[in-house]
Formats: C-alpha cells, structure tokens, sequence
C-alpha cells in the first residue's frame, strides 16, 4: 500500500516476419506500457506503420467526426457489436453520407434563421418610426436619413446653405429625416450635415410596404425555416439512435486497429528484427511471458531485464539484476539477444543488456478497493512517483478522522454518507466524481461515530440524554464540544489534542523521508534531511509539555490528560530533564539539547533550511485549526437551534450550563434535574405563534444546511490543507508517470 506495485522492464526481440502477430498478442494482453525507441543504437530505427494504418486513422477521424454531429455518448451504445471491413466499407460510407447532409442542411437553416433574426433587428427603427418603406427611397431631388440622435441637435445641423428644406418626422426613439439639397450643393449634402449632430443612422432597407407588415413577413419566413430545422434535428435524432451502436462500435475498432498498426513506430527495427521494450507488473511477467510463447514458439525471445526499485535517478545501484532464465526461456542478464532472420544481432553498445532508456517506471498504486477513492486526492496534488511512498492509506486514515472530529455529529454524518452514496452510485463512469463519492462516504461515517460520541443530533444534545445518561448512565456524553462555561475545559483541552495529532501527522511525514532517502542515497542524507527535524520537533515538544516550562505555558497543557482532566489519562507532563544550568540564560534540559542538536544538524547538511527551524513550532500549530473549526461548527449548529428551539441556563458564572428547549421553556428559578434555572437565552421560535413557529422551521431547515455547506469548505478544506501543506511537503514530490499499457478495454465490440 505504500509502495506503488513493482515493476519490471521486459524486452522483446524477434522477426519481423512474426511482429504482426507479437503486437496483437501484447495488445490483447493489455500489459506492457511502451517504451518509446529514441534512434539512439546505431543500426536500428524506428519502425513503420503497418499495412493499413493510414486508412484506419482516417476513417477514425471521419467515425469521431460524424460522433461530434451526433453527439454520441457512451449511453447510446447498446449491445456489442462485432463490426467487420466490409461494414466499415458500406454501412459508414451510407452513414456518412446522410448525416453530413442533414449536417449541411441545418447548418445552412441555422444560417438562414440567424440573417433574418439580424434583418429583423434592423427594422425596429423603422417599425419605431412608422412610415412605409417604400417612402423611404428612390427619390431624384430628396435625400433621406433614418437613425437615432437628439432631434433639436439634428434640426440645427440642418439649417445649412446647402440644404433648402428638410422635415423630420419622429418615433419614440427614432428621427426620420427627408432634406432637399440646394441647386448647386453637390456630394452627399445630407450626410455632410449631420457629421457633426448626434446622430447615428441605419441603413434603409429595400423593401416595399409598411414596416408592421415586413417584419410579419420576416417573421413567417423563420418560423417556417425554424420548422424545417426541427425536421432536420428529428431526423438526425433518428439517425443518432440508428447509428449510434454502429458508430461507437467502430470507433473502438479503428482505435484498436490504430494502435495495432502505429505500435512498430516504438520499436527498434532493423531490415530483419525488432526489439520491443516496456514496463509491466512484475507479477504478471510469467503470464506475458506465456502468452507470447504460446502465440509465436521460440521465434520471439522474452527477456526480464530488470526489476525497478524506488530510485530517484535510475542508476543502476539502485535497479535490481534478474536472475538468468527468470520465466523459463529468457537469456541471461546481460546477453546479447539474437534476432531470427539474417543473423542479425540486436544489442546495445558493449554488449550489455539492450535497454531503450533509463526512465523511470510507470506508477501503479497498489491499495486495497477501499483506500481507492482517496488516490484521487493525491492525484490532485500530483500522481506519487515511483521511487516514493504513496500516501494515499495515511490519508485513508486521517482524512475522515480530521473531518468527522471537526464536525462530529450522527445528523449530519448520515446526511453526508447518503450523499456520497448517491454520488458513488451513479457516476460509475466517471472515476474522479465516483471517487469523490467514497470519501464522502467515508467523511460521513466517522462524522456519525464521533457524533454518537459527543452525543449530538444536528447540534442537539439527543444521544447524550437518551443513550449515555440514559443507558449507559454516564453524567454526560464521553466526550463534549465544550461551548458552555462549564464545558470550557473540553475546548481548551482539544486545542491540545489538535497539537499532538500534528505533532505525530509530522513525525510520520519526517519517518517516511528518512526511509526514502536512506534507500535512496545514504543514513548521512537520511539524518540531515529528515533526522534532523525529527529530533527537533521531538524535543522541542517535549521540552513544552515539560516541567522546565510549567508556569510559563498555559496550564491547561498539563491539566487535559491529568488525572482529574477531561481527558483523564494521568498524564501531568513530562519531567524537566534538567542537565545543567547556564547563568543568565536559565536550566538548560534533555529535550531542549535534543532541539538543538537537531538544529545543528540541520544547519551543517542543509545550511538554507536551517532559517525554517521554527517550522517544527509553526507546522504543528498549524494544526489548531481543527479544535478552530470544531467549535465554530458547533456554535453554528448551537445558533440555529437557540433560534428554534431556545436555550436556557443552570447555574452561573463557570458552572452555567446551557439546554434547549425541546419541550417547554422553563422559567427562572425552577428546578431541572436538580439544578436551577437561572436565565432563558432565548425564548424559542418554536415556543411563539403560528407566525414564529413557520419563520423558525424556514431558519431551522435553511440553518442546518448552511452548516452542512459550510461544513464541506470549511471542515474539509482545512483538512485538505494539513494533508498537502503540512504533511505532503515534508516527503512527498510526486511527478509520477501514468501506467498506460498497450492495449484496450473493450466497452462496445467483441471478436466472438
């Protein structure tokens, strides 16, 4: 889990005369991720497409083209389809032709109805104005003007020598203007005269009658364009359902015959031979091994050259040598390998192993079904490298906790889980979605168990009064949120708690560090990179919740697990560990030696972070965010039940407790389960009119909502943040390849 699943580099070498039938075999297989050949052995070159690879690519795109028109989807499928050459030859070509028409012919009504949309906007200002069209031109002595503008502004521009008479006419905003130029003025009088008004003119159209009855025609016409476009759609609706199986199913084909034909592209090749190389599971090296034998004979030679480690650089110090003879027929490890035909040899320089690259393996990661979902998170960050830990199980452990603590509440946690459910139930075609749907699921589920704990019901106090008090016959749930004044100790103590999960979250991010890089260089790095903030966060920790500072540090860090605490485990501290003491500068303690060895440490491997020492105190009160949001959550969810239900107060002063009032509201001074009320809050919505009760289920159904909502941005992004800031960064870089293998997963043909 948190390793990536081995990897083994395998080399295939042969005949050219049986590639064709190697390729289909390992693309049947669905195993060996291709490494691509770089040209870089002399004598070898990349190969070339086999027969057919142009044709299957071009009646590819035509296939995803005529998809696009349609759009297709994976649920149009239907039953698989075994599709041969002779439907690709005829039944797309039919296919291709009716849809591309009916293609065309929408598009050109589309275009038709979007000019006369245009043709209608064009005439509002002369539907504004009113005058017959074809009033508005063909004159010899008239010039004509219409458009918008201020009409004084207009009318003075028009008092020019060069304009005899003019007369406008007006709509609500459009100004309609006949002008008869002087005998002598020449050009465009009219338009000379208005440059300078206000005035912004509309081309006139050439059209005959009234405006009312142009756009009337206008209108018929798109209506019968849009009637003829509807055709069209239910036609190509029809053809969608009539061709979508077809369609799907040969595109699945091409592809396939694609990869077939391009795959010798990646392969070293000379006249006679060829050398395919590529990463697989290491499990599964006997099963491809196998297959090939089975599919060819002794004409193909299969090698496992090499079992990847967890390597940074792929030196070979850090790649694993495979025994010779592995599988049962390879060569040994560092044979030249001989290629059937023309005694060619295939071999990299010097005779060592023929190996295309050192690039690093493809990452796999190899967690159980139930940690799956939370590799999505990781990915978001970055795909974990193959030479590093993966830590999506920490996160499967510490996500759900970090959320479920924060908000912790059995309402809210099933509410939470029943959406994830249905998020994982129907995006079983979208992996990142479905994902997100587990670890909903599983933020829910620990929401509902420390809901149950703190025994609370949407922010009532339910499960306390009827299970732990009840039942179990506790004074109070196992745990509080701590919101009262008497309660108060429950949320100073919880502060402290959060300081101790970020104390170990950090001390496992450091560990996973100093493991890779002592695999990966040497223990000197492993203890300046990671041991030494192992040792500094350690002892300055201790040294806190030490005796050396008591007094000094607040006292609740030493009073929440003492043996009267809220959380009585009997611890008071650790001892001051005195060693000596220095005049002017004070005793000088165990814990704060191991603090500053660490430093030392740090400051001689790694002289540029030794100016984050105070990274091991800032990071883990980082960490304080959780009992932050803990009680903002629940002094939201307190809010919105005070408002409906009201709260009153027993006792006073430290001692007050608060209580909703899910029955009546008591008044001051009497008596509840043997304490006295000493102040209502707040009276209680719910305990009002008709009026108050209606406008307090709306504040309490819309409440309780938001805090769910806010639960999400809040709650699980603060989580989010302390996985990727705080703990991420300490040892994770990701950068990892995808593993893609040579292949497909058949979803809409079969072969039998």
């Amino acid at each position: 889990m948190l390793r990536p699943e081995r990897m083994s580099k395998v080399s295939v070498t042969g005949s050219k005369a049986v590639m064709e039938a190697v390729v289909e075999t390992v693309h049947d297989l669905n195993l060996l991720h291709v490494t691509e050949y770089d040209g870089s052995w002399e004598g070898f070159d990349p190969g070339d497409p086999a027969a057919g690879a142009e044709e299957s690519s071009e009646r590819l795109v035509t296939v995803r083209a005529l998809e696009s028109i349609l759009d297709l989807d994976a649920e149009d499928a239907g039953p698989t389809r075994i599709v041969t050459d002779e439907a690709l030859d005829e039944e797309l070509e039919e296919i291709r032709t009716r849809v591309n028409d009916l293609d065309d012919r929408r598009q050109e009504l589309e275009s038709e109805i979007r000019s006369i949309e245009d043709e209608l906007e064009a005439i509002e200002p002369f539907v504004d104005l009113g005058i017959d069209l074809d009033l508005l031109s063909g004159y010899d002595t008239l010039d004509v003007a219409v458009g918008t503008g201020d009409r004084e502004a207009v009318e003075r521009a028009l008092d020019d020598d060069a304009i005899d008479a003019y007369e406008t006419f007006a709509g609500d905003e459009t100004l309609g203007i006949f002008a008869r130029p002087a005998a002598d003025a020449g050009g465009d009088v009219l338009d000379d005269a208005l440059v300078g008004a206000e005035f912004t003119a509309a081309e006139i159209p050439d059209a005959e009658g009234s405006p009312d009855e142009y756009v009337a025609e206008l209108e018929h016409e798109r209506e019968r364009l849009e009637s003829e476009l509807e055709t069209v759609d239910a036609e190509l609706e029809s053809e969608k359902k009539e061709a979508a199986g077809f369609l799907l199913a040969a595109e699945e084909k091409l592809s396939i015959d694609v990869q077939r034909t391009e795959a010798p592209l990646s392969f070293a090749t000379t006249d006679n031979a060829f050398i395919a190389e590529g990463w697989i599971p290491s499990d599964e090296y006997l099963e491809f091994e196998a297959a090939i034998a089975e599919a060819v004979g002794d004409r193909v030679e299969v090698e496992e050259l090499e079992r990847a480690r967890f390597s940074k650089d792929g030196t070979d110090h850090v790649r694993e040598d495979v025994p010779a003879d592995p599988g049962g027929s390879g060569g040994e490890l560092g044979s030249p390998t001989a290629a059937d035909g023309g005694g060619e040899e295939a071999r990299a320089d010097g005779g060592s192993a023929v190996v295309m690259a050192d690039d690093e393996p493809p990452t796999v990661q190899d967690n159980p079904d139930v940690v799956k979902p939370f590799e999505v998170l990781v990915r978001a960050v970055s795909r974990p490298s193959y030479r590093e830990f993966d830590p999506t199980i920490v996160l499967f452990l510490t996500f759900p906790a970090f959320f479920g603590f924060m908000i912790g509440d059995l309402g809210y946690g099933i509410v939470y889980s029943a959406i994830g459910y249905v998020i994982y139930s129907n995006f079983a075609d979208r992996p990142a979605i479905r994902s997100m749907g587990g670890i909903t699921i599983a933020a829910g589920i620990f929401t509902a168990v420390f809901g149950i704990l703190y025994g609370e019901l949407f922010g009532l106090h339910v499960i306390s009064t009827y299970l732990w008090e009840g039942v179990v016959g506790l004074a109070h749930a196992p745990i509080e949120k701590g919101l009262s004044p008497a309660g108060v100790d429950w949320a100073r103590g919880w502060l402290v708690v959060s300081v101790l999960v970020g104390i170990f979250h950090l001390n496992v991010a450091w560990v996973f560090g100093f493991i890779e890089d002592l695999e990966l260089h040497d223990l000197e790095h492993a203890i300046y990179e990671n041991g030494s903030w192992l040792l500094m966060v350690n002892g300055l920790w201790v040294w806190v919740f030490s005796d050396a500072l008591r007094g000094t540090v607040p006292d609740f860090i030493f009073t929440t697990f003492a043996a009267d605490g809220v959380l009585p485990l009997g611890f008071s501290g650790f001892p001051a560990m005195e060693l000596f003491t220095i005049p002017g500068l004070g005793p000088i303690t165990l814990p704060l030696v191991v603090f500053l060895i660490g430093l030392v440490v740090l400051a001689v491997g790694e002289p540029i972070e030794a100016v984050e020492f105070l990274n091991v105190l800032v990071n883990v009160l980082s960490y304080t965010r959780i009992a932050a949001v803990l009680l903002a959550k629940a002094g939201m969810a307190f809010t919105v039940n005070l408002l409906f239900f009201g709260v009153y107060v027993t006792e006073s002063g430290a001692n007050a407790e608060y209580h909703f009032g899910l029955g009546k509201m008591p008044e001051v001074g009497s008596m509840y389960h043997g304490h006295e009320v000493t102040e209502i809050m707040f009276g209680g919505l719910v305990h009002g009119s008709a009026a108050t009760i209606l406008a307090g289920i709306v504040v309490l159904v819309l409440g309780h909502l938001l805090v769910l909502a806010l639960g999400v941005t809040s709650a699980g992004l603060q989580a989010v943040r302390l996985e990727y800031v705080e703990f991420f960064n300490k040892f994770f870089d990701g950068g990892g390849r995808e593993y893609e293998p040579f292949g497909y997963d058949r979803q809409f043909t079969t072969e039998d």
